[in-house]
């Protein structure tokens, strides 16, 4: 077959002086202001915990409303816990249960795909995909210079999925989604490692003080791009922005190289699980390394999906090997018979638990300024309530008792007033990151944070 003009090679690199970089497939083949940092200043630290299908929701006149009701009864602090949120019973004077709080613009879509919009408020509405950057990323772009890492995107799966079923939670300034990580050992060893902020001597020897790789490979990308089309011209865009990204760590790492890594000790830490084989296990094996994280100060920014949502990924079948139930997670949240609310209830109160579980560790890891939790403000939640129900998402604000949360209640906000983004406005605040508006925030949130 003859080559067309416009046709590359799929070896074709991007060179530049002592560089070369092989391009990503493309159809023709066939990025806050930097914060400051304050000696003896305690970290101001976000973290965001997603699970999906919503939560168990059996309607009041149920035999199992009272025992399975994912919301607590009654309002304010004598609000009283069902069993499904009674792991966190402990912790409510650390914890703000809220109800009443969505993305407008989610609340007509599927619930699964508003998974996407979770941390971003974006328009995923009819044929739309207008999504953007997520409140974890504004605030990774403003904190990043005080840490090694601006952030920690984790998940169960991996990746970044598809538009409408990701894997991550979080989403760059253009809205694309951000690869997570999911497996330990390669999570512990890259940022954990006394070596893994080292930077090559053949890479220090072959670009000047303060080159980056994209520059040099800037100009034949132009050349290239003169080829393409417009669906591969948007793709070499994207690649030079990832690329972009990587050279950055590269950049970042290089400065704290002469900077030693806090000791600590790795002894607990259970890096040879399996999703597949035993979940809480696995779970509670990332939540060590977020908190070991925490504590080293390695970033002040981590989002953490539990499992995906749909009934896809290892999450799915979490259930069955955890609790022994004969159906998956999806699977539970479209049952119809009534026994089905004693299930999905107690899977609900298992994945409690293990959230429960790092909160327990947050609040009983140390560093010098004392409980890791205190200065850590924690969202876990979902982004539909029942099944493909994307308002009145299921939330839960633990931690960040020195950063003015008022904690001890059960609140139910108005939505036609009140957005979820609203409280990403506080949240951002709270962590020094000025924030006047996020998405379709209309103000601050009242009362749970001051």
């Amino acid at each position: 077959m003859s080559r067309k003009p416009w046709h590359l090679n799929r070896r074709t690199f991007l060179k530049g002086v002592g560089v070369s970089c092989m391009l990503p497939y493309l159809e023709c083949m066939a990025g806050a202001s930097a914060a400051v940092s304050t000696p003896g200043q305690a970290p101001k630290r976000l973290c965001f915990v997603y699970f999906p299908n919503g939560v168990g929701l059996p309607p009041e006149d149920s035999p199992h409303h009272r025992d399975w009701s994912w919301f607590p009864r009654g309002e304010g602090e004598d609000y009283a816990l069902s069993k499904t949120l009674e792991p966190l019973e402990p912790y409510r004077k650390k914890i703000s249960v809220l109800g009443g709080l969505s993305h407008p613009n989610s609340r007509s879509v599927l619930g699964h795909i508003a998974g996407d919009t979770w941390l971003t408020g974006g328009d995923l509405r009819g044929s739309r995909y207008l999504n953007q950057i997520s409140v974890d990323q504004v605030a990774a772009r403003h904190l990043s210079p005080l840490t090694r890492y601006p952030s920690f995107t984790l998940s169960t799966d991996g990746g970044v999925g598809y538009k409408s079923r990701v894997t991550t939670l979080s989403f760059d300034l253009n809205g694309n989604p951000m690869p997570s990580e999911h497996r330990q050992r390669d999570i512990f060893e890259r940022y954990f490692s006394t070596n893994g902020a080292g930077a090559s001597a053949q890479r220090r020897r072959s670009l000047k003080r303060g080159q980056k790789i994209v520059d040099l490979v800037l100009q034949d990308s132009k050349r290239v791009s003169r080829r393409l089309g417009r669906h591969d011209r948007a793709k070499m865009d994207e690649y030079m922005t990832s690329l972009n990204s990587v050279e950055q760590q590269l950049q970042r790492n290089e400065k704290w190289l002469d900077i030693p890594l806090r000791e600590f000790d790795a002894a607990d830490l259970n890096l040879a699980v399996d999703a597949k084989v035993d979940p809480e296990a696995y779970l509670r094996s990332t939540f060590d390394l977020m908190v070991l994280g925490y504590q080293m100060d390695l970033t002040r920014v981590m989002t953490f999906m539990m499992a995906r949502e749909d009934g896809m990924g290892f999450g799915e079948n979490f259930p069955t090997l955890a609790l022994g139930i004969n159906k998956g997670h999806h699977k539970i949240s479209h049952d119809k018979t009534e026994n089905h609310w004693e299930e999905w209830g107690r899977y609900d109160r298992w994945l409690t638990a293990q959230f429960a579980y790092f909160i327990d560790k947050m609040k009983n890891t140390h560093d010098e300024y004392g409980p890791l939790l205190d200065n850590t403000l924690t969202l876990y939640g979902s982004a539909c309530s029942n099944t493909h129900n994307a308002r009145n998402y299921p939330l839960v604000l633990a931690g960040g008792e020195n950063l003015g949360a008022q904690h001890g209640a059960y609140t139910v906000f108005d939505e036609k007033h009140v957005p979820l983004s609203n409280l990403f406005v506080s949240m951002l605040n709270a962590v020094g990151v000025p924030t006047v508006a996020f998405a379709d925030s209309n103000g601050p949130l009242p009362s749970v944070l001051m």
